[in-house]
């Protein structure tokens, strides 16, 4: 049976990316009642606020609901004659003066209402994240240090230094996160910075001119003094925090005796299948990352014996 999309991943709708070109199309789908704007301020995306029992819903919003701001916007696709757009209100003080909203709006990180909004909304509200973080830090050409214009809907910046001319493009993190097993039981850690209790899979960053299936076994030894063999794909999400996709992944341990880096993790041990499925939902002492992370994903999995599919 095919697994379902992680969170983030699978948002049902068109990229377009042959419409990025059309300037034309753009500005008549930008005035179009059916267009919607996704806000993002400083790395945080607009909620109705959770009231009366009623959970937080993305805000999206029509383009004359927001009042004198100049930036330009970021086509993310459509959905048949609905267009979203992302804008970047990060320069404004306090956004929400400037937004005209019939319902109590706020501005919240995404990993905290995620979950309320919907894998389509949020989908978008994450790709708004990560292409206007993306912006924010390519003002400026890489090659030659002009600044840089946007092009191609938001989906391009190039160089205004005519001598140069280079074009840059959003860029991804690739990031393997791997749940290691020795038959019956798996291996987690922790960091220092998590909340007491919070254990998960292991994970880190792909280097240059490194397989996938290298960067498992590498990370994995440097953070766990584990060795493994048989790595296999689970699945992928976005993970716009800041500008990552995950890589899960599941792989055999080959050791099973663990030395941790203090300077990468605080801890590491193996859990058994038992073990888990008695504290899966958590407790003070002992949980795992909530259902949203693709590391939920790889512990269920795995918990339920599905990890060979």
């Amino acid at each position: 049976m095919p697994r379902p999309p992680n969170y983030y991943a699978a948002g049902g709708y068109d990229r377009a990316a042959k419409l990025r070109k059309d300037d034309d199309w753009l500005a008549t789908r930008l005035d179009h009642p059916g267009s919607r704007i996704v806000p993002v301020w400083r790395n945080q995306n607009l909620v109705t606020k959770a009231e009366g029992g009623a959970p937080a819903r993305a805000a999206f919003l029509l383009r004359d609901q927001l009042v004198g701001d100049p930036q330009p916007e970021v086509f993310l696709g459509q959905i048949g004659d609905e267009c979203f757009f992302a804008r970047d209100l990060s320069a404004i003080e306090n956004p929400l003066e400037i937004i005209r909203a019939e319902v109590p709006l706020e501005f919240a990180d995404l990993r905290r209402v995620g979950p309320l909004v919907g894998n389509r909304d949020g989908s978008l509200m994450a790709y708004a994240r990560g292409i206007l973080y993306w912006h924010s830090r390519h003002g400026f050409c890489g090659v030659c240090g002009a600044a840089t214009k946007i092009e191609e809907a938001g989906h391009v910046r190039r160089c205004t230094n005519p001598n140069c001319n280079a074009q840059h493009f959003p860029r991804t993190d690739p990031a393997v996160i791997m749940l290691v097993h020795d038959g019956d039981r798996c291996l987690l850690g922790r960091q220092k910075i998590w909340p007491k209790g919070m254990h998960s899979t292991l994970a880190g960053f792909v280097e240059p001119g490194e397989s996938l299936e290298d960067a498992v076994a590498r990370e994995v030894f440097e953070e766990a003094g584990v060795r493994v063999a048989d790595v296999t794909y689970h699945s992928s999400q976005p993970w716009p925090f800041p500008a990552s996709l995950m890589l899960g992944f599941y792989a055999r341990a080959t050791t099973t005796d663990i030395t941790i880096d203090p300077d990468e993790i605080e801890a590491a041990n193996w859990f058994s299948r038992d073990f888990l499925k008695q504290n899966i939902r958590g407790g003070k002492d002992f949980f795992v990352p909530p259902g949203i992370a693709v590391a939920r994903r790889l512990i269920d999995d795995w918990v339920a014996g599905n990890h060979d599919q």
